[in-house]
């Protein structure tokens, strides 16, 4: 009992101490220590390749294409709670082991998972991706499976995973904290070779060291040009199918509020009080929080082609943002939920691009996720949603 109530006391101290004590290196010698912040794991620049030693003694050098995949891994395991580092290194050993970090498609039992992005076949069975999941194992769908970010989130698992409660994801293993990480990754892969996933270890460890970065301390909707941002592996239109209807486009307007000539800096997209929102891109959250006539505001700074680009949801509800500042979040992430506050004449999203950052001046964020070939893009446009739906904005 004592020792129990020790191992309590130090892990508070810890959570409730400085946020960089997150990211020291006793972190990775106390797993329940990093469970305590999701959001601080936030991945910086992905370099063109990275050669590490596997704990055999071999030399393995990764491509930029397997570091994305590692840092999706890396993302997701940060917004994961409960994960922290210890659970993350588990699973890039995980995926390590059974794909060398490849998104593999398997024609010969799915023919359709080569319709899907992927770097190259393989024949395992009915094994898809990263963590080579199989679809008959209930595991998910083909088309779930070729989604690198599903497939970290399977991994992982824990209530908020899409299988719980089986097939059990790490967070699902009672007791993996104290587990050998190899061990670890064999109780959720379950595979036939269960002692091959302690050799990536240090490859594991020297990818997540290169990778990371400290959060950012001063966020805010401020500048945001000190935050580092990897490249996103997609774009997705931010509310659901369905859900929405145009109702307000970018450029000159008759103000819904004052009825004079004014310019609109985003797009509107009439919902349902509390439709979901969705982050367009992989990013980091500068600010979250009330914002005089923006009402909720959350800004997202990500790199888009090369280009540093922000995102702004407005009108959210105080109580319907659900990031916060410094977070890393995934493209398609439920960051808030559909709200009428500022200065706002019905529920809807207030959407904004601005290339080159927080404060640049925007574009038109419809044409531009037209033009990213985002996910998801099905709705409607109404001249009279306004009126019947709300939508006007600032």
């Amino acid at each position: 009992m004592l020792k129990k109530l020790l191992a309590t006391l130090a892990i508070a101290a810890v959570c409730f101490g400085p946020a960089t004590a997150l990211l020291s290196v006793a972190v990775l010698a106390n797993p329940a220590v990093a469970a305590c912040a999701p959001g601080s794991l936030i991945v910086g620049p992905i370099p063109d390749s990275l050669t590490a030693t596997t704990k055999n003694g071999e030399t393995v050098t990764l491509n930029r294409q397997q570091l994305t995949h590692a840092a999706t891994i890396i993302t997701v395991g940060g917004q994961t709670d409960g994960a922290g580092r210890p659970g993350v290194v588990i699973a890039l050993m995980a995926a390590l082991t059974e794909s060398y970090l490849r998104m593999l498609a398997n024609t010969g039992a799915y023919p359709e998972s080569a319709n899907y992005p992927n770097d190259g076949d393989a024949s395992d069975h009915d094994s898809l991706g990263l963590f080579q999941m199989r679809p008959q194992a209930g595991w998910g769908t083909v088309a779930e499976l070729m989604d690198p970010n599903y497939q970290a989130r399977a991994f992982y698992g824990g209530s908020a995973g899409p299988n719980y409660p089986s097939p059990r994801g790490l967070l699902d293993i009672p007791g993996w904290q104290q587990l050998d990480p190899g061990e670890a990754a064999q109780a959720v892969e379950v595979s036939a070779f269960p002692d091959r996933y302690q050799n990536y270890q240090p490859v594991a460890e020297a990818i997540l060291t290169a990778l990371t970065r400290p959060a950012p301390s001063n966020g805010g909707g401020g500048g945001g040009g000190e935050v580092v941002v990897p490249e996103t592996t997609r774009v997705v239109f931010p509310l659901p199918e369905g859900t929405w209807v145009r109702t307000s486009a970018f450029g000159w307007r008759t103000d819904p509020i004052t009825f004079e000539q004014a310019f609109h800096s985003g797009s509107d997209f009439a919902a349902a009080d509390g439709t979901p929102i969705f982050a367009v891109a992989d990013g980091i959250v500068t600010h979250a929080g009330y914002t005089g006539s923006w009402g909720g505001l959350i800004i997202i700074e990500h790199t888009v082609g090369g280009e540093r680009v922000a995102s702004y949801y407005a009108h959210m509800w105080e109580y319907g943002i659900h990031v916060t500042e410094g977070m890393t979040v995934t493209a398609g992430q439920h960051i808030g939920d559909v709200g009428s506050s500022g200065k706002s004449t019905g529920r809807h999203l207030h959407l904004e691009i601005r290339p080159g950052g927080t404060g640049q001046p925007a574009i038109d964020s419809d044409q531009w996720l037209t033009d990213q070939g985002a996910e998801g893009i099905t709705g409607g446009t109404s001249s009279r949603a306004s009126c019947t739906l709300g939508g006007g904005e600032r």
